[in-house]
């Protein structure tokens, strides 16, 4: 399967990438545009999906940047400087309508990944995510709209990534403990290199999917 890739850059909010991916859900839906795969780095910002259980949050109103509610599944998260972020804008019409199908997919795509950085990244069963030994790596939460994917994923990358997260308990998962890919690969790897790195193998596991 065949991705077009475009890298957004750092320090980009929310509401501009949000504005984004809307625009080209839009035009995939309409079949104007190809699929599209989108990465970039946010400024700090925390989200968290549309659910009445917003206890992750801790105490709100202290959070030393500002939160949102998004359209996607699960509890808070932290996004910004140093975490990738990934937004794949595809039409699951052509991949078997099965979300729980497609998130195992981007999880596998960054398994992969990690291990190509020399990482032993893994799944855990039950939960959603990758995982490096009892750590997590990255946070994974989808949105659709007439079958066409938005939001995606969120891989820690450098110890910036992790600054954040003291302040929410991350996914809703208490105790866990996050990590990032430069820690365990025990080299300095940055955001963009990983974002090539991560795009052939969202390819290969999509087209595995493709019907």
């Amino acid at each position: 399967m065949k991705l077009t890739p475009h890298w957004l850059g750092t320090q980009i909010s929310y509401a501009d990438a949000l504005a984004v991916q809307e625009a080209k859900l839009a035009e995939v839906l309409s079949g104007e545009s190809p699929d599209t795969f989108f990465t970039l780095e946010h400024a700090p910002i925390y989200t968290i999906g549309r659910t009445r259980d917003r206890s992750s949050l801790l105490e709100p109103d202290q959070l030393p940047h500002p939160h949102v509610e998004i359209n996607r599944g699960g509890q808070a998260t932290y996004h910004g400087p140093g975490q990738l972020v990934g937004y794949p804008i595809l039409d699951l019409r052509n991949l078997g309508k099965d979300l729980h199908t497609y998130i195992h997919a981007i999880e596998h795509a960054l398994v992969l990944t990690c291990r190509d950085f020399g990482v032993d990244a893994s799944i855990k069963e039950g939960l959603t995510g990758v995982w490096a030994g009892e750590k997590k790596l990255a946070s994974i939460g989808v949105g659709v709209r007439k079958w066409i994917s938005m939001h995606g994923f969120a891989i820690n990358i450098t110890p910036e990534s992790l600054t954040g997260f003291k302040h929410i308990t991350p996914c809703g998962i208490q105790g866990v403990a996050m990590t990032t890919v430069s820690a365990e690969a025990g080299k300095d790897i940055n955001t963009r290199e990983f974002a090539e790195a991560v795009t052939p193998h969202l390819e290969a596991v999509l087209g595995e999917l493709a019907i």
